[in-house]
This record gives C-alpha cells, sequence and structure tokens, in this order.
C-alpha cells in the first residue's frame, strides 16, 4: 500500500467521522447553534480547522451529510418502483413516497439522528434549498409523485400543490418525533418504523382522499 492510498484512506475515514459528529450535533442542536470546532471535537480532531478543510463551508457539509444518505434512499425507492409498475392504486404510489426514508432509517440502527437533522434543514430558509436540490429533486420521488398525481385527476391543480405541502410536512416531521422519543426513551406510537411507515402511509393517503370544500385562494 502507497503512501497516497494511506493518506487517501486516512483523509475518507475523518471525512465519515466529521460528517457523523455534525450530523447527530446539527440534530440535537439545530445547524447554526453548532460551530465548525465543535463539530470538529466531537469528531475527535486535534486541528479546528478540520470541517473546512475537508467540507468547505457548512452549507457544503450540510449538502454531504444529505448526499450519503440520498443514495441509500434512492435505492429503496428505485426498488419499491419497480414492484409497483404502473399501478392505478394511490396508496402504491404515496407507500413509494413515504417508506424509503423510514426503512432506511430503520437499516441505520439505534440511534439515529437523520430525521431530526433533515427536520432542522427544512426549516431554515437559508438551508431548505439544498434538501430540495439533493433529495426532494431526486429521479425516482419525481416518479413516485408523478405517479400518485396520476392517481388523483379530480383534485385540482391548486389542492393538490396545498396537499402536497402538507403531505411534505408529515414526511419530515413525523418521522423527527418518533426519533427523538426514541432517543428519549419515549414510547411510540408505532413499535417498528415499517408500522411507522404504514400509519403515515395511510394519513397522506387520507390526506389526499379527502373532500375538496372551495379551495385555496392563494394571491
Amino acid at each position: 500500500m502507497t503512501g497516497r492510498t494511506v493518506r487517501a484512506e486516512q483523509a475518507s475515514a475523518t471525512r465519515e467521522l466529521i460528517l457523523t459528529a455534525a450530523e447527530r450535533l446539527f440534530a440535537e442542536r439545530g445547524v447554526y447553534a453548532v460551530s465548525n470546532r465543535q463539530v470538529s471535537e466531537a469528531a475527535g480532531q486535534g486541528n479546528n480547522a478540520a470541517v473546512g478543510y475537508h467540507f468547505g463551508t457548512k452549507a457544503d457539509l450540510v449538502r454531504a451529510i444529505v448526499r450519503k444518505h440520498v443514495v441509500r434512499i434512492e435505492e429503496i425507492r428505485a426498488r419499491l418502483l419497480a414492484d409497483v409498475g404502473d399501478s392505478d392504486e394511490l396508496r402504491d404510489w404515496v407507500n413509494c413516497v413515504v417508506r424509503p426514508l423510514l426503512e432506511h432509517l430503520a437499516a441505520l440502527g439505534s440511534p439515529t439522528w437523520y430525521a431530526r437533522f433533515c427536520a432542522q434543514v427544512m426549516t431554515d430558509p437559508a438551508l431548505r434549498q439544498i434538501m430540495v436540490e439533493e433529495s426532494l429533486a431526486a429521479p425516482t420521488l419525481r416518479q413516485a409523485v408523478e405517479g400518485m398525481h396520476r392517481c388523483l385527476p379530480e383534485v385540482p391543480a391548486e389542492v393538490r400543490a396545498e396537499r402536497g405541502e402538507l403531505a411534505r410536512h408529515l414526511i419530515v416531521h413525523m418521522p423527527a418525533e418518533r426519533e427523538r422519543a426514541l432517543a428519549a426513551g419515549v414510547r411510540t406510537p408505532r413499535r417498528t418504523w415499517e408500522d411507522a411507515a404504514t400509519g403515515l402511509t395511510d394519513a397522506i393517503v387520507g390526506l389526499w382522499r379527502a373532500p375538496v370544500t372551495g379551495g385555496p385562494q392563494g394571491e
């Protein structure tokens, strides 16, 4: 093994330590409440400039964390989409939107921090666009959403946009609440992440199938 290979492996290991430490701290405290120095210390790095050296800005670090998880989430969704085929059942498509994140969280073991990290990022105006670009714009997610919309021809476009936003809030914040409860040792409504995915899918199918009374009067 050459010296260059050893250095590359060491750099890769350091990056992974930083990503893990940053994800946990951002999830627990909020992104802007945590300094790069605190991340470096939590990652066991004596050099306080390690985060900037390996990732650049805090936004770059957030993007790297998202990308780390999106790869696996995309793989899960692609598998579910292959099983769905050209289904005309709304629930099949909602399941493809909801389940990949929760299945990924289940596979990570315990504890996890990614759901709370996502909730922190999605509520920050400066960072939300990163999540949109890296996660919400993923090709498999677009395919699942398009399939879902094909099952809802009777829902007006403005109502569809409104309910899509409501569904996004549920998909982001309900897993975060479950993850927070698990970290605190608090009893959760559903026993497993798989059960939680089923319950969340039920809720979002109901949201989409709810009657339309009037409609949004956006400006």
